[in-house]
């Protein structure tokens, strides 16, 4: 009977235990119910990217408007990603603090860590600063998630950082987000 107690103690007591929450549950719990609506005049939501916007043309950022962003929000982020490429999830572009009160981003924002604005970019799995298009391996067309942020805070990072520190430093600071996506094929 001893024995029998202790075990549905142990059982109470590792059900009180919880694990860390790797970052993506972190990000989804931020979330609430608010959604920032994105659009492009280069590209539709779920329509392809023009070369132009990829390492087969100019390779420059595409311009990406928005609306929506809810009142309290001290700073927008960005993260473009590509989650068909193979291997991993591939990062195209890292790009926070962004003023709050900025409506959108401009065709061709400049390459550096630091924009005029105070806005930070960090560093893409191309190993480089700001943004670098779609380059997929021929086949079928791979999906580009342009994923906005709206944040209660100013991320106390510098530039250069990772989409998963970026991601660790939004946790919890999440009061909106919103997504459109642009396709592109070799």
């Amino acid at each position: 009977m001893r024995i029998f107690l202790i075990l549905m103690l142990l059982v109470l007591i590792s059900g009180c235990i919880a694990s860390e929450p790797d970052e993506e549950t972190l990000i989804d719990e931020d979330m609430n119910m608010n959604a920032i609506s994105i659009s492009s005049d280069v590209f539709e939501n779920g329509g392809m990217l023009s070369s132009e916007y990829t390492c087969d043309g100019s390779n420059v950022s595409p311009d990406l408007s928005w609306d929506d962003i809810p009142e309290g929000t001290k700073s927008i982020a960005i993260i473009v990603d590509d989650p068909d490429a193979p291997g991993k999830t591939w990062v195209h572009w890292v790009i926070y603090n962004i003023p709050a009160n900025t409506p959108g981003l401009p065709l061709d924002v400049p390459k550096n860590k630091t924009l005029d604005d105070g806005s930070l970019q960090g560093k893409n799995d191309f190993g480089r600063i700001g943004y670098n298009g779609p380059c997929p391996p021929p086949g079928k067309p791979h999906r580009y998630f342009f994923k906005v942020y709206a944040l209660d805070t100013t991320l106390s990072l510098k530039g250069g950082v990772t989409k998963s520190q970026l991601e660790a430093a939004m946790s919890g600071h999440i009061l909106a987000q919103g997504e459109m996506v642009g396709k592109y094929g070799r």
